[in-house]
């Protein structure tokens, strides 16, 4: 069971970091009020959470203009990919633990 904790990620602890991954890895690129709205989220917890994504190289972040408005959208990173998919292949483990 402890081989298993220790495989669980803890970027991924909160429920809005694993929606935003969640998110992202089944979407080439998603706005930040996308984002925003389907977490039902404030910008700025959004955007700690974003912050907190960034550091650990698991999201990239495009800054552009659309006509006259900025955009900014964000994809998960190679890295992002492979450390989520740990962190939820951990997650089945553990729950398979439970159901024997």
């Amino acid at each position: 069971m402890k081989e298993i904790l220790s495989k669980l990620n803890q970027a991924f602890d909160h429920r809005v970091r694993l929606g935003i991954m969640s998110i992202l890895m089944v979407n080439e690129w998603v706005e930040f009020n996308t984002l925003k709205d389907t977490l039902g989220v404030t910008d700025g917890r959004l955007a700690s959470h974003i912050k907190a994504l960034e550091k650990e190289q698991f999201i990239d972040v495009r800054k552009r203009f659309v006509g006259r408005k900025p955009n900014t959208s964000y994809r998960a990173t190679e890295t992002g990919r492979k450390a989520f998919t740990g962190h939820l292949d951990a997650l089945e483990k553990l729950l398979d633990t439970t159901r024997d």
